[in-house]
């Protein structure tokens, strides 16, 4: 990715439950972000943070406005306006989604679901294993635990994994919500380090922080979802 322009992006929402019910979900938002930087989105809860990254995703549908995201190949695409065959194949070559939250099914081993993006990419399946496993020890995670289902690991863990798999072979952008949100100061700053990392490599990054240290420790852009506008002192 060379650049990606959110251009006047709105978002409301109907509440069917409610008779129609419209909510504004946010509005006016607008910022840029190049080849290898890292945007936080702030806030207090409620403003849209989560919103905007899905609209970035394209999870959620916007009400109005642009998301122009332009390729290294001189072409660009509006993901707010863009098909949905355009944007699974955005998804599967250019944009990576970390939740807070492990969705993987039961009964797969740790180090097979965080060699997955590896193999998907075409590296062989022996050293996708071996890099998983390097990667999943960077994170502190167990090695008795690399052949077990993360299912059965606690809240942190499972976090990890779900971050490891998420940025062991990093799209071009790589969307995070709160990917730090459940770890301890050590583990926050592991993350921190492999996200750093990427970001020299030129991945592109958008990200929601609940740890103000940490937006400060990585982001070189911040845009104040209150005040609609970057933030000069964070």
């Amino acid at each position: 990715m060379e650049k990606l322009i959110v251009k006047n992006l709105s978002k409301e929402f109907t509440v069917h439950t409610r008779g129609g019910l419209k909510i504004n979900g946010y509005d006016n938002i607008n910022f840029e972000l190049n080849r290898g930087e890292f945007l936080s989105l702030f806030g207090p809860s409620g403003l849209g943070k989560s919103s905007v990254l899905k609209a970035l995703f394209r999870t959620y549908t916007t009400t109005g406005g642009e998301i122009l995201f332009y390729k290294e190949d001189g072409g660009s695409i509006d993901i707010a306006s863009a098909s949905e065959s355009e944007i699974l194949g955005l998804r599967k070559s250019s944009i990576g989604y970390v939740s807070q939250f492990l969705q993987v099914l039961p009964r797969i081993s740790a180090v097979d679901i965080v060699a997955q993006p590896l193999i998907e990419k075409g590296e062989s399946e022996s050293v996708a294993q071996i890099k998983a496993k390097e990667m999943l020890s960077f994170l502190n995670i167990k090695e008795e635990l690399f052949d077990i289902s993360p299912l059965t690991f606690s809240g942190g863990e499972q976090q990890r994994v779900n971050i490891a798999k998420g940025i062991i072979a990093p799209k071009p952008l790589l969307l995070l919500d709160e990917p730090t949100a459940s770890l301890d100061s050590k583990n926050t700053n592991k993350v921190i380090d492999k996200l750093l990392e990427i970001k020299k490599q030129g991945v592109s990054m958008v990200g929601i922080f609940h740890d103000v240290d940490c937006m400060k420790r990585i982001s070189d852009k911040v845009f104040d979802m209150k005040e609609k506008k970057y933030a000069n002192n964070y």
